[in-house]
């Protein structure tokens, strides 16, 4: 194991896309999607603990899950977990991970990844972050992960390469958010785009200099108390300065407008399992494309469904065709697939007609 690698795993996200199986109290990340006895969070600590340190492990989330964390990763310490007070979004995220890093290890190596993701090629994956890691020791660049597309996904973020290249390190030329249908159809035939898939990897060095370039004041605020991180004083600091920072992502704070951002492209069986649809795709379907998880299920003239309730439930569908089938703790959801994006919005309306009991 190389002690000059750490690894940053975000975990802070509320999940709401996946509910009512995701809710505040119990985000996805914390949840055991597929009854493995693992949860999404443990599946990726396991997975990057077998590049890096377990102890240059740092995990970034919300100060309400704090315990929820220990008591699923219990070999880490509670010095590994980085509380945020608030919500604000990737770049303060990742700012404070990197100060923290920065008073232990200024010329360290790291690696950020959300806790959520699902990584089918392990021992792929693994390669791919191993050559990162080796490459952005010898070369001051930022780097992203990009997953060849199969199809025209409007759900991803895209990344252009350029002609330009360090042997399978391509130069970035543009990111590009979530495009429509015909805009991703577009970018799938062109060969030149890839998705995003989340995952960085840089150098302490490196992306402090992005962040004094692109985000100074944000850069300000941390280095204000920079005596303080790896200290007993450093949450009541961040616990101060953190709500002011501005609530920007990584992606657009820094990666796209950066000069020096490369992406390496692999194929790992990777999915950021944002919704239930990408759930859908990544799980075993039965002779008519159902897909049932944790619970049992009779189908009669269905088809195309994905059925989530608590285990030991059985649940007897007839002539029901691309829906959402979810039951956690006190809500029911049956939901269309393709209306899926809606159900931020149901949130929205179920907390504001019935409180935040049922989110």
């Amino acid at each position: 194991m190389n002690y000059n690698n750490y690894c940053v795993i975000m975990a802070g996200g509320v999940g709401s896309r996946f509910w009512p199986f995701s809710k505040n109290s119990m985000p996805k990340q914390f949840l055991d999607f597929f009854g493995t006895g693992r949860t999404l969070l443990q599946m990726t600590f396991d997975r990057f603990a077998k590049v890096v340190p377990a102890s240059n492990i740092l995990i970034v989330s919300n100060k309400d899950y704090k315990d929820i964390i220990l008591e699923q990763l219990p070999l880490i310490k509670p010095s590994q977990v980085l509380l945020e007070p608030n919500r604000r979004n990737t770049a303060p995220c990742v700012a404070y991970a990197v100060s923290r890093i920065k008073a232990i290890n200024p010329k360290a190596n790291m690696v950020v990844a959300p806790a959520d993701h699902l990584i089918l090629k392990e021992i792929d994956f693994l390669n791919v972050i191993e050559r990162s890691l080796n490459f952005v020791n010898e070369h001051p660049n930022l780097l992203t992960l990009g997953i060849k597309p199969n199809r025209p996904e409007t759900g991803y973020g895209y990344i252009q390469i350029s002609d330009q290249a360090m042997g399978d390190f391509k130069k970035v030329k543009t990111f590009t958010e979530k495009p429509n249908l015909e805009l991703a159809k577009v970018f799938v035939e062109s060969g030149e785009f890839f998705w995003n898939s989340g995952v960085f990897v840089w150098s302490v060095e490196a992306i402090w200099k992005a962040f004094n370039e692109f985000l100074p004041e944000m850069v300000a605020k941390f280095e204000a108390g920079s005596d303080k991180f790896n200290t007993d004083l450093e949450q009541d600091f961040i616990n101060e300065i953190f709500p002011s920072c501005q609530n920007i992502s990584i992606d657009y704070g820094i990666m796209e407008n950066a000069k020096n951002v490369y992406v390496l492209c692999g194929d790992f069986g990777w999915s950021d399992l944002g919704t239930w649809g990408s759930l859908y795709d990544m799980s075993e379907k039965d002779e008519h494309q159902n897909v049932t998880l944790k619970c049992k299920t009779q189908f009669y003239e269905s088809n195309d469904n994905i059925v989530v309730l608590p285990e030991n439930k059985l649940a007897v569908i007839q002539n029901l065709s691309g829906y959402i089938v979810v039951e956690s703790d006190n809500v029911l959801l049956i939901c269309k697939k393709e209306d899926e994006q809606r159900i931020r919005h149901f949130v929205t309306d179920v907390n504001l007609k019935y409180g935040e009991g049922y989110i």
